[in-house]
């Protein structure tokens, strides 16, 4: 493609005054065109420093979200890299658990604690709900006496009703919960 010849502006000079007309001051024209100058580059400058303002603005919005995405990914994975850390440490515990297994010392300590065996020839005691047990029973053992208190040979072969229905009761306290207000509790003087 050709390229077109950029014309230069030409300057227009004013024109020769008329003979027999006054001219116009020169020192008021120049004053005038002095002011618009300034005002032109005032206000050119103002836009440009807006257009970069807006510019600028407009570039943080821009990378804000990209910004803000980095960061919560850095965390995500920070968190990720903490769960990493925590599985591999229960890893741990659990293979030194699983060693000990391995130990039969240790695997007939753990029957004794936790399944109450004895080898054979010895003889175990366990004493079940201390509080409970009457010293004074002298009809037999323990489990005898624990027996007695949860017989459940009585059956009953009668059906019983209540005597209010249930479900009254209940909306009937629901109903009472939003009407009456609580008793104003007296409190006693010394």
């Amino acid at each position: 493609m050709a390229r077109r010849p950029v014309s230069k502006p030409t300057s227009r000079k004013p024109a020769a005054p008329k003979r027999g007309a006054k001219a116009p001051k020169v020192s008021n024209r120049v004053s005038s065109m002095g002011e618009d100058t300034r005002n032109w580059i005032a206000s050119n400058m103002d836009a440009r420093s807006a257009t970069i303002l807006v510019m600028i603005v407009i570039g943080v919005l821009t990378i804000a979200p990209t910004v803000q995405t980095f960061f919560s990914y850095r965390q995500q994975i920070s968190d990720m890299a903490q769960q990493v850390q925590r599985a591999k440490d229960a890893v741990a515990r659990m293979e030194v658990e699983r060693q000990r297994w391995d130990d039969p010392v240790y695997v007939r300590s753990q029957a004794r604690q936790r399944l109450y065996y004895v080898m054979p020839g010895e003889v175990s005691y366990l004493v079940m709900d201390a509080n409970s047990v009457n010293t004074s029973d002298t009809t037999g053992t323990v489990g005898e006496m624990l027996s007695d208190k949860r017989n459940t040979s009585v059956i009953s072969s009668s059906i019983r009703t209540t005597a209010d229905n249930w479900v009254d009761d209940i909306v009937g306290s629901v109903i009472r919960a939003g009407i009456e207000q609580p008793a104003a509790e007296e409190t006693p003087t010394k």
